[in-house]
This record gives structure tokens, C-alpha cells and sequence, in this order.
């Protein structure tokens, strides 16, 4: 009788409590608990507060790597997986943990799959910074962000590209963990956005990932140092799941390109695909594109690598891929074939700058939540004419009373309410400050 007593002891599980102390006192979980946390919370059998007492000791105690993967491998099981075996080419997604200014992906997806590489993008709440790219496309007539996973899937086999939202059955557990993290302060928990970012990419069925870590004010990661410990992480936790991985380190304390606002965003995308657009853009875009073709295996050299990414962006070809993706998701090509079609703010303002100076530093995030405030209509759509152009850079001399950004407008009141971020976001000085490289480091 006291064996099996014992023995009874010894299957049961864990109670919450004591798995919340166990990693509050720097513990290890086994892939038995990982499992059971995942379970609880999908079954609404553990209690709100204690989820937000293990999300938090989680983000002061870490997890390992081995934990991470477990982690990851559970929020994948959590819902549906998309089967790509039939497509014989190789399959990359590509990342980012969100920035101001950020068109790459809107690019990328288009760059490989013209050289061949399926790149499934499905837009989860973790590549997000205040505006996300399936908002910047939805400034297209048309274009339908969602798309079931049937959908998805046929069109990553016509067009090798796609861009939506997430479907509610991928790793669902991690929907219901980022709400957690958001309620509880913990949305930069280096193994939670991890396991956030491997969970739905290998859901999506992707071979690899090249990861852009933004770093700055002007996304979700302030600090240097702990966007390259996630790229650490980020790479070895894939490469432990037998998924190749790269990341970049990139510098996002200003915003990207030279405009902020979802249809001037994507009008400096085509730009992009046509070999236009600003300096900064075209360089990322090249770095991540040749990571991108490499990985995939179709380039090989680093000089091969920048010669596939420069033909498909100078002979058409990304252009006409990103044509195709935005027609097989319902929106109106003749709107990237002629840009004037798309819609223009009826006020264009200057924000002058109040004295004469070098830009010495640009705060991106309260850029972007001026534009929020002037784009955000009513329905909780964002208007696609309304934005920031012709951003000056840090390091560009100004006159006193030269502009710093165009401001696009409809409304005089939001212009009103966004005029203190735009002119909060900028610090001259009268000597030329430093350049940061674009790039910080590369972890593969």
C-alpha cells in the first residue's frame, strides 16, 4: 500500500505554485512541466495571476536554451502546423522584431522569392512597432491582409510570397502569452519572444530564418547589449531545433528609409523594387537580401550573394513578384504601376528647425506615435495619405528654420495633438555627432 501511495506521489503533477518557485529560484523546467504550463494555459486551468507570476520570474531568471527550444517546440504543437513538403524549393522566412520606418519585409519577400526561395510571412504581434506591415500594404485598394491557411499556403505555391496576418491556429498558447506579457511588462523576455518567433515560423513551415534584431527608440528593444543576446539566442535555440539561422543587429535609433506612414511606406517600397529609394533602406535590404539567398543555398560567395540580390532588384523581377503577391491577396497593381494613383494628403506642413545645427539625435518611437495620432481614423483604420516624408538623418546640418519632415495631413486637430512628438523627437547640436553603423553584428 505505501509503494503505490509513493508511486501515485510521484506522477502527480506539479501544483503552479511551486513551478512558479522553482523558476523564481533560478530552476530549470523539465519538458514535462514546459508542456503542462502550455497545457494549463490552453485549458484555462491556470489562474491569471499565477500566469503573470510565471511570466515574471521568466523575464528576471531567464530561460536556457534548452528550456527555450522546448518552450518553442510546445507553442507550435499548441495549434496547426502549414504543411509546405510539396514544395521542393527552399523555404526562409524572414524576421523582424519591429521598427520604425521598416519596409523590409514588404521587399524581401518579393527579392526571394524571384531568386527562388519560398518566403512564407505571416505578420505576428512580435515583428510589430506601432504600425505593422500588413497595415502598410492595407493602404493598397483591396489587398486582404487575412488569409485562412489553405489560402496561405496555395499562395506561397503560385506566387513563392505572401504577407498576412497571423492565423488564429498558429501557435495560439503564444497569442494568449503575448496578451500575458503585454498586462505584465514582460513583452522584452528574451526566451519568451524566442519562443514567440520559433514557434510560428516553424509552424509556417520554414527550412531557416534570417532574423533582423532591431536595437534603439525606435522599437521594442532599447538596450544593445540585450539585442545581442537575442540574436545569441535567437540562433541557437533554431539551430538546436535543426533550423538554419542568421541574424542581424540593426541600428533603429531613427527611422528607417525617409518616411513613416502606411501608403508613404509602401510608395518608398516600390520605390526600393525599382533600384530607387534612400541609402540606409537599400543597404539593409542588400545585407538581409544577401543572408536571405545564402542561406537558401542559391548563392554561395558573398560576391554571389550581392549579385543575385542587386539583378532582381535592377532587371524587374522582385517588382513584378511583389505584383503578384499583392494581386493574389485582392489588391490593385495599378497603383504600384502608377503612384500617383495613390491617395494625397490635402495639407503638406513643415516642421522647422528652431535653431541652426547638426541632428545630432531623432527619437523614432515618438515619431511613429505622431504619425499614429495623425493617421488613426475613427474605425481604428489608419489613413494610408497621412505620414512623415523627407526625414533629415542624424549628422544632416540644418539652418534655423529649415525643415526636419513634411508632415502629411487631413486633420488640423491631430496635426495639433502630433506637433509636441515630432518636435519632442528631435536634439540638434552644433557639432556633426558620430554615425552608427546600420549594422551592428552578424550572429550565425
Amino acid at each position: 500500500m505505501t509503494e503505490k501511495i509513493l508511486d501515485h506521489k510521484r506522477k502527480e503533477k506539479p501544483s503552479f505554485t511551486s513551478l512558479i518557485e522553482k523558476k523564481r529560484d533560478g530552476g530549470e523546467f523539465s519538458a514535462d512541466e514546459i508542456r503542462q504550463i502550455i497545457d494549463s494555459i490552453m485549458d484555462s486551468e491556470m489562474p491569471e495571476a499565477q500566469q503573470a507570476a510565471l511570466a515574471m520570474a521568466i523575464y528576471f531568471k531567464q530561460m536556457s536554451a534548452q528550456e527555450t527550444a522546448m518552450l518553442a517546440e510546445e507553442l507550435r504543437l499548441s495549434g496547426d502546423v502549414i504543411d509546405l513538403d510539396r514544395l521542393t524549393q527552399p523555404k526562409i522566412a524572414k524576421v523582424s522584431t519591429g521598427g520604425v520606418g521598416d519596409k523590409t519585409s514588404m521587399v524581401l519577400g518579393p527579392l526571394g522569392a524571384a531568386a527562388g526561395v519560398i518566403m512564407p510571412g505571416m505578420n505576428g504581434k512580435d515583428e510589430e512597432f506601432c504600425i505593422s506591415t500588413v497595415e502598410k500594404l492595407s493602404s493598397i485598394p483591396g489587398f486582404k491582409g487575412k488569409a485562412t491557411m489553405d489560402q496561405f499556403r496555395q499562395q506561397l505555391e503560385r506566387v513563392g510570397c505572401a504577407v498576412t496576418e497571423q492565423c488564429r491556429e498558429i501557435a495560439p498558447a503564444d497569442d494568449i502569452l503575448y496578451t500575458l506579457r503585454q498586462k505584465t511588462g514582460t513583452i522584452p523576455s528574451l526566451p519568451l519572444i524566442t519562443g514567440s518567433i520559433l514557434s510560428k515560423k516553424l509552424a509556417e513551415g520554414c527550412e531557416g530564418l534570417v532574423i533582423d534584431v532591431k536595437w534603439g527608440n525606435g522599437s521594442f528593444i532599447r538596450d544593445l547589449e540585450q539585442a545581442k543576446q537575442l540574436a545569441r539566442i535567437v540562433t541557437r535555440v533554431a539551430r538546436s531545433l535543426n533550423r538554419k539561422c542568421v541574424a542581424l543587429v540593426t541600428d533603429i535609433n531613427q527611422p528607417l528609409g525617409d518616411s513613416v506612414g502606411t501608403g508613404l511606406e509602401v510608395l518608398e517600397a516600390v520605390r526600393l523594387l525599382k533600384g530607387e529609394g534612400p541609402e540606409d533602406l537599400q543597404d539593409l535590404v542588400l545585407k538581409l537580401g544577401m543572408e536571405v539567398v545564402r542561406l537558401a543555398g542559391v548563392a554561395g560567395s558573398t560576391l554571389s550573394a550581392k549579385q543575385t540580390v542587386e539583378k532582381h532588384l535592377k532587371d524587374g523581377s522582385a517588382l513584378e513578384k511583389f505584383k503578384a503577391m499583392v494581386r493574389a491577396q485582392g489588391g490593385k497593381t495599378d497603383w504600384i504601376d502608377d503612384p500617383s494613383k495613390f491617395p494625397k494628403a490635402k495639407f503638406i506642413r513643415k516642421l522647422p528647425a528652431p535653431k541652426r545645427g547638426y541632428v545630432h539625435t531623432i527619437d523614432a518611437g515618438k515619431i511613429a506615435q505622431g504619425v499614429r495620432l495623425l493617421a488613426t481614423l475613427k474605425d481604428g483604420t489608419l489613413d494610408p495619405s497621412v505620414g512623415v516624408t523627407e526625414i533629415r538623418k542624424v549628422g544632416t546640418q540644418v539652418k534655423q528654420g529649415e525643415p526636419l519632415i513634411m508632415i502629411h495631413y487631413n486633420d488640423e486637430a491631430k496635426v495639433d495633438a502630433a506637433l509636441p512628438y515630432f518636435r519632442d523627437a528631435y536634439r540638434l547640436a552644433p557639432k556633426r555627432p558620430n554615425m552608427p553603423p546600420l549594422v551592428v553584428e552578424r550572429v550565425a
